[in-house]
Protein backbone atom coordinates (compact mmCIF):
# COMPACT_ATOMS: atom_id res chain seq x y z
CA UNK A 1 0.00 0.00 0.00
CA UNK A 2 1.45 3.35 -1.06
CA UNK A 3 2.33 5.77 1.74
CA UNK A 4 0.36 9.02 1.87
CA UNK A 5 2.04 12.30 1.16
CA UNK A 6 3.29 13.93 4.38
CA UNK A 7 1.97 17.36 3.40
CA UNK A 8 -1.43 15.82 2.69
CA UNK A 9 -1.44 14.08 6.08
CA UNK A 10 -0.88 17.38 7.91
CA UNK A 11 -3.14 19.31 5.53
CA UNK A 12 -0.56 21.97 4.67
CA UNK A 13 0.85 23.40 1.44
CA UNK A 14 4.28 22.30 0.24
CA UNK A 15 5.60 25.82 0.84
CA UNK A 16 4.18 25.99 4.38
CA UNK A 17 6.49 27.56 6.96
CA UNK A 18 7.61 25.96 10.21
CA UNK A 19 4.93 27.72 12.24
CA UNK A 20 2.11 26.47 9.99
CA UNK A 21 3.43 22.90 10.08
CA UNK A 22 3.69 22.92 13.85
CA UNK A 23 0.21 24.41 14.22
CA UNK A 24 -1.29 21.75 11.92
CA UNK A 25 0.47 18.99 13.83
CA UNK A 26 -0.71 20.26 17.22
CA UNK A 27 -4.31 20.36 16.03
CA UNK A 28 -4.30 16.89 14.45
CA UNK A 29 -2.28 15.21 17.22
CA UNK A 30 -4.72 16.47 19.79
CA UNK A 31 -7.66 15.30 17.70
CA UNK A 32 -6.39 11.77 17.01
CA UNK A 33 -4.39 10.94 20.14
CA UNK A 34 -5.23 7.32 21.14
CA UNK A 35 -6.06 8.27 24.72
CA UNK A 36 -8.79 10.54 23.40
CA UNK A 37 -10.12 7.97 20.94
CA UNK A 38 -10.10 4.69 22.82
CA UNK A 39 -13.16 3.42 20.95
CA UNK A 40 -11.75 4.25 17.52
CA UNK A 41 -9.56 1.42 16.22
CA UNK A 42 -8.13 3.61 13.46
CA UNK A 43 -7.13 6.54 15.68
CA UNK A 44 -3.75 5.08 16.70
CA UNK A 45 -2.73 4.40 13.10
CA UNK A 46 -3.83 7.91 12.12
CA UNK A 47 -1.86 9.32 15.02
CA UNK A 48 1.25 7.41 13.91
CA UNK A 49 0.93 8.89 10.41
CA UNK A 50 0.63 12.40 11.83
CA UNK A 51 3.69 12.03 14.06
CA UNK A 52 5.72 10.45 11.26
CA UNK A 53 4.86 13.29 8.88
CA UNK A 54 5.74 15.92 11.46
CA UNK A 55 9.01 14.20 12.39
CA UNK A 56 10.13 14.64 8.78
CA UNK A 57 8.65 18.01 7.87
CA UNK A 58 9.77 19.69 11.11
CA UNK A 59 13.43 18.83 10.38
CA UNK A 60 14.86 21.09 7.62
CA UNK A 61 17.32 18.45 6.36
CA UNK A 62 14.80 15.62 6.31
CA UNK A 63 12.20 17.88 4.71
CA UNK A 64 14.64 18.88 1.97
CA UNK A 65 15.41 15.23 1.24
CA UNK A 66 11.72 14.36 1.21
CA UNK A 67 10.93 17.23 -1.18
CA UNK A 68 13.59 15.91 -3.61
CA UNK A 69 13.14 12.14 -3.37
CA UNK A 70 9.82 11.57 -1.59
CA UNK A 71 9.44 8.52 0.64
CA UNK A 72 12.36 6.80 -1.09
CA UNK A 73 14.67 9.21 0.75
CA UNK A 74 13.94 7.18 3.90
CA UNK A 75 14.19 3.59 2.98
CA UNK A 76 13.33 2.42 6.46
CA UNK A 77 10.39 4.79 6.84
CA UNK A 78 9.51 6.58 10.06
CA UNK A 79 11.81 9.47 9.36
CA UNK A 80 14.50 7.32 7.79
CA UNK A 81 15.71 5.67 10.97
CA UNK A 82 13.89 2.43 10.44
CA UNK A 83 13.75 2.06 14.22
CA UNK A 84 10.91 4.31 15.29
CA UNK A 85 11.51 7.42 17.41
CA UNK A 86 14.47 7.76 19.68
CA UNK A 87 15.06 9.70 22.89
CA UNK A 88 16.22 12.81 21.02
CA UNK A 89 13.00 13.09 19.12
CA UNK A 90 10.97 12.43 22.28
CA UNK A 91 12.76 15.22 24.11
CA UNK A 92 12.42 17.71 21.27
CA UNK A 93 8.67 17.18 21.13
CA UNK A 94 8.05 17.08 24.89
CA UNK A 95 7.00 20.72 25.12
CA UNK A 96 4.44 20.20 22.39
CA UNK A 97 2.88 17.17 24.07
CA UNK A 98 2.89 18.86 27.47
CA UNK A 99 0.88 21.68 25.94
CA UNK A 100 -1.40 19.37 23.97
CA UNK A 101 -2.22 16.84 26.65
CA UNK A 102 -1.30 18.53 29.93
CA UNK A 103 -4.84 18.96 31.23
CA UNK A 104 -6.01 15.68 29.73
CA UNK A 105 -3.26 13.70 31.48
CA UNK A 106 -3.59 15.50 34.76
CA UNK A 107 -0.64 17.89 34.61
CA UNK A 108 -2.68 21.01 35.30
CA UNK A 109 -1.08 23.61 37.52
CA UNK A 110 2.35 25.17 37.72
CA UNK A 111 5.64 23.40 38.29
CA UNK A 112 8.13 24.11 41.00
CA UNK A 113 11.83 24.39 40.29
CA UNK A 114 12.16 20.70 41.13
CA UNK A 115 9.76 19.89 38.28
CA UNK A 116 6.94 18.81 40.56
CA UNK A 117 3.44 19.96 39.69
CA UNK A 118 1.93 22.55 41.97
CA UNK A 119 -1.84 22.88 42.02
CA UNK A 120 -2.63 26.60 41.89
CA UNK A 121 -5.66 27.80 43.81
CA UNK A 122 -8.72 28.96 41.92
CA UNK A 123 -9.32 32.60 41.10
CA UNK A 124 -12.30 34.02 42.96
CA UNK A 125 -14.82 36.70 41.99
CA UNK A 126 -16.67 39.10 44.26
CA UNK A 127 -19.43 41.52 43.23
CA UNK A 128 -19.42 44.80 45.13
CA UNK A 129 -22.08 47.51 44.76
CA UNK A 130 -21.18 51.12 45.60
CA UNK A 131 -22.97 54.45 45.40
CA UNK A 132 -22.20 57.20 42.90
CA UNK A 133 -20.95 59.34 45.77
CA UNK A 134 -18.51 56.58 46.75
CA UNK A 135 -17.36 56.30 43.14
CA UNK A 136 -16.83 60.08 43.22
CA UNK A 137 -14.72 60.21 46.37
CA UNK A 138 -13.30 56.67 46.53
CA UNK A 139 -13.42 54.51 49.63
CA UNK A 140 -11.93 51.59 51.49
CA UNK A 141 -14.44 48.76 51.66
CA UNK A 142 -14.41 45.79 54.00
CA UNK A 143 -15.56 42.60 52.30
CA UNK A 144 -16.01 39.04 53.56
CA UNK A 145 -14.97 36.35 51.09
CA UNK A 146 -15.59 32.61 51.65
CA UNK A 147 -12.46 30.86 50.38
CA UNK A 148 -9.83 28.21 51.08
CA UNK A 149 -6.84 29.24 53.17
CA UNK A 150 -3.61 27.49 54.16
CA UNK A 151 -4.19 25.05 57.02
CA UNK A 152 -2.59 26.47 60.15
CA UNK A 153 -2.24 23.03 61.75
CA UNK A 154 0.09 21.57 59.12
CA UNK A 155 1.27 24.80 57.49
CA UNK A 156 -0.10 23.71 54.13
CA UNK A 157 1.88 20.46 53.83
CA UNK A 158 -1.16 18.24 54.36
CA UNK A 159 0.81 16.01 56.75
CA UNK A 160 0.02 15.53 60.41
CA UNK A 161 2.24 17.68 62.67
CA UNK A 162 5.34 15.72 63.58
CA UNK A 163 5.28 13.80 60.30
CA UNK A 164 6.34 14.68 56.78
CA UNK A 165 5.26 13.75 53.29
CA UNK A 166 7.17 10.78 51.87
CA UNK A 167 8.72 10.46 48.45
CA UNK A 168 6.41 8.88 45.90
CA UNK A 169 7.57 5.36 45.04
CA UNK A 170 6.08 5.47 41.55
CA UNK A 171 8.04 8.45 40.24
CA UNK A 172 10.89 8.65 42.75
CA UNK A 173 9.88 12.17 43.73
CA UNK A 174 10.08 13.72 40.26
CA UNK A 175 6.33 13.92 39.78
CA UNK A 176 6.73 12.53 36.25
CA UNK A 177 6.84 9.04 34.82
CA UNK A 178 7.65 7.81 31.34
CA UNK A 179 4.80 5.97 29.67
CA UNK A 180 4.51 4.19 26.34
CA UNK A 181 1.79 5.25 23.94
CA UNK A 182 1.90 2.49 21.35
CA UNK A 183 5.23 3.03 19.58
CA UNK A 184 5.77 6.44 21.16
CA UNK A 185 7.21 7.22 24.61
CA UNK A 186 6.35 10.44 26.45
CA UNK A 187 6.42 11.73 29.98
CA UNK A 188 3.25 12.04 32.00
CA UNK A 189 2.24 13.35 35.36
CA UNK A 190 2.60 10.62 37.96
CA UNK A 191 -0.90 9.19 38.59
CA UNK A 192 0.01 8.16 42.14
CA UNK A 193 1.07 11.56 43.50
CA UNK A 194 -0.55 13.72 40.76
CA UNK A 195 2.76 15.38 39.96
CA UNK A 196 3.64 16.44 43.48
CA UNK A 197 6.44 13.91 43.94
CA UNK A 198 5.28 13.21 47.48
CA UNK A 199 2.63 11.16 49.21
CA UNK A 200 0.85 11.84 52.50
CA UNK A 201 1.09 8.72 54.68
CA UNK A 202 -0.26 10.36 57.84
CA UNK A 203 -2.67 13.19 56.80
CA UNK A 204 -3.43 16.23 58.91
CA UNK A 205 -6.66 15.73 60.85
CA UNK A 206 -7.70 19.37 60.31
CA UNK A 207 -7.47 19.54 56.51
CA UNK A 208 -7.49 15.77 55.81
CA UNK A 209 -4.30 16.00 53.81
CA UNK A 210 -5.39 18.86 51.53
CA UNK A 211 -3.18 21.51 53.12
CA UNK A 212 -6.04 24.02 53.11
CA UNK A 213 -9.35 24.60 54.86
CA UNK A 214 -12.51 26.59 54.10
CA UNK A 215 -12.75 29.90 55.90
CA UNK A 216 -14.37 33.32 55.53
CA UNK A 217 -11.77 36.05 55.18
CA UNK A 218 -12.23 39.77 55.76
CA UNK A 219 -10.31 41.92 53.30
CA UNK A 220 -9.89 45.65 52.78
CA UNK A 221 -10.40 46.82 49.21
CA UNK A 222 -9.17 50.23 48.13
CA UNK A 223 -11.63 51.70 45.62
CA UNK A 224 -10.03 54.68 43.83
CA UNK A 225 -12.01 57.80 42.96
CA UNK A 226 -13.50 57.80 39.48
CA UNK A 227 -14.28 54.10 39.08
CA UNK A 228 -17.09 53.28 36.68
CA UNK A 229 -19.74 50.60 36.57
CA UNK A 230 -18.08 47.32 35.57
CA UNK A 231 -14.59 48.25 36.80
CA UNK A 232 -12.54 45.20 37.79
CA UNK A 233 -10.03 45.28 40.65
CA UNK A 234 -7.49 42.44 40.93
CA UNK A 235 -6.06 41.42 44.29
CA UNK A 236 -3.11 39.17 43.48
CA UNK A 237 -2.71 36.13 45.71
CA UNK A 238 -5.98 36.71 47.57
CA UNK A 239 -7.86 33.90 45.87
CA UNK A 240 -8.14 30.29 46.93
CA UNK A 241 -5.05 28.73 48.52
CA UNK A 242 -3.18 26.20 46.40
CA UNK A 243 -3.34 22.50 47.16
CA UNK A 244 -0.55 21.33 49.50
CA UNK A 245 1.57 24.43 49.23
CA UNK A 246 0.66 25.38 45.66
CA UNK A 247 0.47 29.09 44.77
CA UNK A 248 -2.79 30.89 45.60
CA UNK A 249 -5.18 32.23 42.99
CA UNK A 250 -6.25 35.84 42.60
CA UNK A 251 -9.37 37.67 43.74
CA UNK A 252 -11.26 39.83 41.24
CA UNK A 253 -13.61 42.52 42.55
CA UNK A 254 -16.30 43.54 40.05
CA UNK A 255 -17.84 46.92 40.85
CA UNK A 256 -21.37 48.03 40.08
CA UNK A 257 -22.54 51.59 40.73
CA UNK A 258 -26.08 52.10 42.02
CA UNK A 259 -28.35 54.36 39.93
CA UNK A 260 -28.62 57.87 41.42
CA UNK A 261 -31.94 59.59 41.95
CA UNK A 262 -30.72 62.87 40.40
CA UNK A 263 -27.67 62.22 38.24
CA UNK A 264 -27.04 60.26 35.07
CA UNK A 265 -23.41 59.54 34.24
CA UNK A 266 -21.65 59.57 30.88
CA UNK A 267 -17.96 58.89 31.45
CA UNK A 268 -16.71 61.70 33.66
CA UNK A 269 -19.67 63.99 32.94
CA UNK A 270 -22.88 64.13 34.95
CA UNK A 271 -26.35 65.19 33.78
CA UNK A 272 -29.18 66.42 35.95
CA UNK A 273 -32.72 67.44 34.91
CA UNK A 274 -34.10 70.33 36.95
CA UNK A 275 -37.73 71.51 36.63
CA UNK A 276 -38.33 75.27 36.72
CA UNK A 277 -41.55 77.24 36.74
CA UNK A 278 -42.95 78.96 33.69
CA UNK A 279 -42.52 82.30 35.46
CA UNK A 280 -38.82 81.66 36.23
CA UNK A 281 -38.19 80.57 32.66
CA UNK A 282 -39.98 83.68 31.36
CA UNK A 283 -38.70 86.35 33.71
CA UNK A 284 -35.38 84.75 34.70
CA UNK A 285 -34.13 83.96 38.17
CA UNK A 286 -31.90 81.59 40.11
CA UNK A 287 -32.24 77.95 41.14
CA UNK A 288 -30.22 75.81 43.53
CA UNK A 289 -29.08 72.50 42.04
CA UNK A 290 -27.37 69.49 43.70
CA UNK A 291 -23.77 68.39 43.25
CA UNK A 292 -22.58 64.78 43.50
CA UNK A 293 -20.62 65.43 46.68
CA UNK A 294 -23.87 66.27 48.50
CA UNK A 295 -23.52 70.02 48.20
CA UNK A 296 -25.38 72.61 46.15
CA UNK A 297 -24.60 75.29 43.66
CA UNK A 298 -26.66 78.16 42.24
CA UNK A 299 -27.47 78.46 38.55
CA UNK A 300 -28.64 81.73 36.99
CA UNK A 301 -31.58 81.31 34.63
CA UNK A 302 -31.66 84.01 31.91
CA UNK A 303 -34.91 85.65 30.89
CA UNK A 304 -36.74 83.70 28.19
CA UNK A 305 -35.05 80.34 28.86
CA UNK A 306 -36.62 77.54 26.82
CA UNK A 307 -37.30 74.02 28.07
CA UNK A 308 -34.36 71.68 27.40
CA UNK A 309 -31.71 74.38 27.75
CA UNK A 310 -28.46 73.04 29.23
CA UNK A 311 -26.11 74.88 31.57
CA UNK A 312 -22.56 73.61 31.93
CA UNK A 313 -20.87 73.69 35.33
CA UNK A 314 -17.16 73.04 34.71
CA UNK A 315 -15.33 70.72 37.08
CA UNK A 316 -18.49 69.65 38.90
CA UNK A 317 -18.60 66.15 37.38
CA UNK A 318 -16.76 62.92 38.22
CA UNK A 319 -12.99 62.57 38.59
CA UNK A 320 -11.21 60.63 35.86
CA UNK A 321 -9.69 57.42 37.23
CA UNK A 322 -6.00 57.86 38.12
CA UNK A 323 -5.97 61.38 36.71
CA UNK A 324 -6.27 64.93 37.97
CA UNK A 325 -8.91 65.65 35.32
CA UNK A 326 -12.53 66.17 36.37
CA UNK A 327 -15.63 66.06 34.22
CA UNK A 328 -18.45 68.60 34.06
CA UNK A 329 -22.01 68.79 35.38
CA UNK A 330 -24.74 69.60 32.86
CA UNK A 331 -27.97 71.04 34.21
CA UNK A 332 -30.89 70.64 31.81
CA UNK A 333 -33.89 72.73 32.74
CA UNK A 334 -37.40 71.54 32.01
CA UNK A 335 -40.11 74.21 32.03
CA UNK A 336 -43.04 72.87 34.02
CA UNK A 337 -46.54 73.70 32.76
CA UNK A 338 -48.74 74.64 35.73
CA UNK A 339 -51.67 72.37 36.56
CA UNK A 340 -54.70 72.53 38.87
CA UNK A 341 -55.23 76.22 38.13
CA UNK A 342 -57.89 78.24 39.93
CA UNK A 343 -60.49 80.16 37.91
CA UNK A 344 -58.64 83.38 38.71
CA UNK A 345 -55.33 81.98 37.42
CA UNK A 346 -56.97 80.78 34.23
CA UNK A 347 -58.51 84.22 33.66
CA UNK A 348 -55.12 85.89 34.14
CA UNK A 349 -53.55 83.55 31.57
CA UNK A 350 -56.32 84.35 29.07
CA UNK A 351 -55.67 88.05 29.57
CA UNK A 352 -51.97 87.46 29.03
CA UNK A 353 -52.67 85.52 25.84
CA UNK A 354 -54.94 88.29 24.56
CA UNK A 355 -52.21 90.88 25.07
CA UNK A 356 -49.41 88.73 23.59
CA UNK A 357 -47.85 89.56 20.24
CA UNK A 358 -45.76 87.70 17.71
CA UNK A 359 -42.64 88.94 19.45
CA UNK A 360 -43.60 87.10 22.64
CA UNK A 361 -43.58 83.72 20.83
CA UNK A 362 -41.05 84.05 17.97
CA UNK A 363 -40.38 80.33 17.59
CA UNK A 364 -44.02 79.26 17.31
CA UNK A 365 -44.85 82.25 15.09
CA UNK A 366 -42.01 81.40 12.71
CA UNK A 367 -43.01 77.75 12.60
CA UNK A 368 -46.67 78.37 11.75
CA UNK A 369 -45.73 81.03 9.22
CA UNK A 370 -43.54 78.52 7.35
CA UNK A 371 -46.27 75.91 7.71
CA UNK A 372 -48.81 78.20 6.08
CA UNK A 373 -46.40 78.80 3.16
CA UNK A 374 -46.04 75.04 2.78
CA UNK A 375 -49.80 74.53 2.62
CA UNK A 376 -50.24 77.43 0.18
CA UNK A 377 -47.55 76.07 -2.17
CA UNK A 378 -49.16 72.62 -2.16
CA UNK A 379 -52.38 73.91 -3.78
Amino acid sequence: MAKRDYYEILGVRRDADEKSIKSAFRKLAKQFHPDRNKEDAHAEQKFKEIVEAYEVLSDPQKRSAYDRFGHSAFGGGMGGTGHGFGDDFTASMQDIFDDLFGDFMGTGGRRSRSGRAQSRGRDLEYNLEITLAEAFSGKTAQIKVPTSVVCETCGGSGAKPGSSPITCNSCGGSGRIRAAQGFFTIERTCPSCHGRGQMISDPCITCHGQGRVSKERTLSVNIPAGVEDGTRIRLAGEGEAGLRGGPPGDLYIFLSVKPHEFFQRDGADLFCRVPISMVTATLGGQVDVPTVDGGRTRVKIPEGTQSGKQFRLRGKGMPVLRSETTGDLYIQVEVEIPTNLTPKQKELLRQFEAQSSEGNHPESHGFFAKLQEFWDSSH
